[in-house]
């Protein structure tokens, strides 16, 4: 095994924990990007270019028939045949975090439309599903299964916010363990059904999962409600009968106690387990070989890598499976006493420079790492990162079009836990909700000084039934600071009607009006 260190380049910050690669007729694609697409790749999805021990990010696009796939983090993803031997294949994409921490219940179906040495064009759908859907989870696995000729892919684990009615004050955004159900989902019909197996008792997230034709080996993986790394080691085996499905599993003995391990594949049977922790405050700096054959796992320690001293006293690393053989590991750039978003990366090669040849993978793969930013949440298990095998190459594709993060400005802001006054006391980890239209993000509202900026309307002190009369009505509105400069153009005050005061009557202008009697007495009194 073999380590070698990869050039940092300016738009490195882009790889942060929690992202995945997808591995595409020999390339790799980098998703999960933190914060939300920019402009020069609105669709988040990079070609890594690896070339003479340097990494650069090329932007590919969608089809006009795709979907919009959020930048998720996290997510289960794993390969989906026609049949064990079939070479084409598209990606399954389930759950995961958007930058604004919600998390996605969706299962995306993603495939290769073309590609050139100028552009990458995909197609991204979104499937449908019925029956006993999986809810909104993240840190889990989803593998392919093969059996009687056909296919299913089956989820199991994760964490998911703790449901509504059992939410808090205190602890309103909190994670929990998902239930230990076991999913099958069938792509043709677009069911799902769940399973509930008397061998799975707790709930596991950032475990690894490795398939092999009906039979899936579930290994270590973490447990909130218990915080144990479960040394066992679980087999699924699925059979797909013409009539309903059959699920059942087997705790096997010999199993690790990780969490957060990336696994990548030597040879047709053979699998080289990599990273994790096996404790809250400690690396597992360990390498175990993993060989399946027909219907037996078996796993042996075998030699580990001359780690060098960064890796081995940061407090947290994080990395995914290149594919054949090739691991990306990453640690902080704070750990060299530099800025935080600038990350280390190496290459672990874990085969011989004999055996790295291009082979056929007939196996699913699919692990977690954890590991996300330390300001979202705690180190390690808590920390988060999710990731999936590619292979590591030097594409022969030219340098235009290189993704350069400079080239625009950082449009992350327009997230809900950014600070939008001097005064803004929005805090991701003591927030609870205000208004009663929220749930599990603060409301915000556009600033139209300038070229505008989004403020928190709590900071901005706005009633609830002003804030609904401004997302209803076609006004302009101005934030606390900005209010007084553009007064011309702020949102008007309530301002109370005016009462009238009534009018005096019109006096009756006097007239002599002479009447038949005085007209007599008149003219009596003229001859008289």
């Amino acid at each position: 095994m073999s380590l070698q260190v990869v050039s940092t380049i300016s738009n490195s910050s882009l790889l942060q924990p929690g992202f995945s690669l997808l591995n595409f007729g020999g390339h790799v694609f980098f998703f999960g990007q933190k914060g939300w697409p920019k402009r020069s790749c609105p669709t988040g999805v990079f070609l890594l270019d690896i070339k003479q021990n340097e990494l650069k990010m090329k932007p590919a696009f969608f089809s006009k028939d795709s979907c919009y796939l959020p930048p998720l983090r996290y997510p289960a993803l794993c390969t989906l045949r026609g049949n064990v031997e079939s070479d084409e294949y598209q990606y399954i994409i389930h759950g995961g975090k958007t930058p604004n921490n919600d998390l996605s219940d969706k299962i995306y179906i993603m495939s290769l439309v073309s590609k050139n040495s100028k552009k990458t064009m995909f197609q991204c759908v979104e499937k449908d599903l019925g029956g006993d859907v999986p809810e909104a989870r993240y840190g889990h696995t989803i593998n392919v299964v093969h059996s009687r000729g056909k296919s299913m892919s089956v989820i199991f684990g994760g964490r998911s916010y703790t449901p509504l009615a059992q939410r808090t004050t205190e602890k309103w955004n909190s994670v929990v363990d998902c239930l230990p159900s076991v999913f099958l989902v069938d792509f043709e019909f677009g069911c799902c059904t769940s399973y509930i197996l008397p061998e799975l008792q707790d709930g596991l997230s950032f475990h690894v999962s490795v398939a092999r034709n009906d039979t899936i080996y579930i290994l270590g993986g973490h447990s909130l409600q218990n915080n144990t790394r479960s040394p066992s080691l679980y087999k699924l085996k699925v059979d797909l009968p013409l009539g309903s499905p059959a699920v059942t599993c087997t705790i096997l003995p010999g199993g690790i106690s990780v969490s957060s391990a990336i696994v990548t594949q030597t040879g047709d049977t053979e699998f080289v387990l990599v990273g994790g922790y096996q404790s809250d405050t400690q690396k597992r700096l360990a390498c175990n070989t993993i060989v399946l054959e027909d219907n037996k796992i078996e796993i042996v320690e075998r030699a580990s890598p001359d780690w060098t001293p960064d890796i081995k006293h940061c407090r947290m690393w994080f990395g995914c499976d290149m594919g054949k053989g090739s691991v990306l590991l990453g640690i902080p750039g704070a750990n060299k006493q530099l800025i935080s978003d600038a990350n280390y990366f190496y290459i672990l090669r874990c085969k011989g420079a004999e055996e790295d040849k291009e082979e056929e993978l007939t196996a699913q793969i699919c692990s977690q790492t954890s590991t996300e930013d330390t300001g979202d949440s705690t180190p390690f298990e808590d920390s988060e990162e999710f990731c999936f095998s590619a292979e590591a190459h030097s594409f022969d594709v030219d340098d235009t079009d290189t993704y350069n993060e400079d080239d625009e400005e950082d449009e992350s802001e327009t997230g809900y836990w950014i600070t939008c006054c001097a005064s803004c006391n929005i805090d991701i980890n003591t927030w609870v909700p205000f208004y009663s239209t929220e749930l599990n993000k603060p409301a915000m509202i556009l600033c139209s000084s300038g070229a505008g900026h989004w403020v928190h309307a709590q900071c901005m002190d706005l009633s609830e039934s002003m804030l609904l009369h401004l997302s209803e009505a076609n006004v302009k509105y101005f934030c606390n600071e900005h209010v007084d400069l553009n007064k011309g153009l702020q949102t008007p005050k309530k301002v109370g009607h005016l009462k009238k005061q009534p009018m005096k009557p019109l006096r009756k202008k006097a007239t002599m009006k002479l009447t038949t009697p005085t007209k007599k007495s008149f003219l009596r009194r003229l001859f008289e």
